[in-house]
């Protein structure tokens, strides 16, 4: 009889031992609190107090040429679409080796959105619901640059691509300054391991859980990648860029790494029907 008394004594202090970890659990959960958000509900051109645009050839000799036109809201949503249209570029420099000057014309254009210098950011929860482009030459992307980046190069200013496709894979990525070149944490997911290659007709939600310690990205609940904050510390800076403030880009770009882009998949359309970040109420 004493030992069933004592079993039953250790099983109850599980018991409530459990209910107290999971109520610690859900406390914190609730602890997050909206602090910006985007529904797009207006009609026309996104909200300017939220977000600002790249504009021109940017990165990656990417071909397409960003401008604020190509991003729109209707019906509850933002739009960006890439088009096949010819563009001249106004910083056109003959035989320039810099190739944002050195081309004369750009074939296609696109949007890329940013909220640098309106909404910058450290840690919290980051949510974007979305329907992507996933065909041939389509390369849409959600993601974060270091506020820094300019006066700091890439990588060591950190990038995290919570939704980042391309070439028939999603990926989920961070990168910072490594010893001799660029340090990834990388995960690639094929079309089959998300649900066949019609995955990316329905809307899909992303999201990144970010702290001192580690970044969660995930799509629908599914976790695609968790980055150690410990092993990502700028070699030769000797900071660690993802402890530090970021902001957000939204944009879809052609041609990875110049891949065909048929015209019968043009105009390409990135559809968001929400971005909202949250942050704990207590400090982290």
């Amino acid at each position: 009889m004493r030992k069933r008394s004592i079993l039953l004594f250790a099983l109850a202090f599980v018991f409530i031992l459990n209910v107290q970890v999971r109520a610690q659990q859900a406390k914190k959960e609730t602890a997050y609190r909206l602090v910006w958000q985007d529904e797009f509900n207006q009609k026309g051109a996104p909200d300017s107090a939220k977000w600002d645009y790249e504009i021109g050839f940017t990165r990656n000799q990417e071909p397409q040429w960003y401008q604020k036109e190509n991003a729109y809201c209707k019906d509850g949503f933002l739009f960006i679409e890439a088009r096949k249209e010819k563009k001249r570029n106004p910083n056109y420099v003959a035989n320039s080796k810099d190739y944002r000057l050195s081309r004369r014309y750009a074939e296609y254009t696109s949007a890329c959105l940013i909220t640098k210098g309106k909404f910058e950011f450290q840690y919290g929860k980051v949510v974007m619901r979305a329907k992507i482009d996933t065909r041939k030459g389509m390369w849409p992307a959600f993601w974060m640059l270091g506020v820094n980046r300019g006066p700091v190069a890439w990588p060591a200013c950190g990038e995290v691509d919570i939704m980042e496709y391309y070439r028939g894979m999603l990926l989920a990525n961070a990168v910072n300054e490594g010893k001799k070149e660029s340090q990834w944490d990388s995960m690639k997911w094929p079309d089959d391991r998300l649900g066949g290659k019609h995955w990316a007709d329905d809307f899909h939600e992303w999201e990144l859980l970010w702290d001192k310690d580690k970044m969660i990205i995930s799509m629908d609940g599914k976790e695609l990648n968790t980055i150690d904050l410990k092993e990502t510390t700028n070699f030769h800076r000797g900071n660690n860029p993802f402890r530090e403030k970021f902001y957000l880009l939204l944009n879809l770009a052609l041609g990875q790494g110049g891949e065909e882009i048929p015209e019968a998949n043009l105009p390409g359309k990135l559809v968001v029907d929400y971005v909202r970040v949250y942050q704990l109420s207590e400090k982290l």
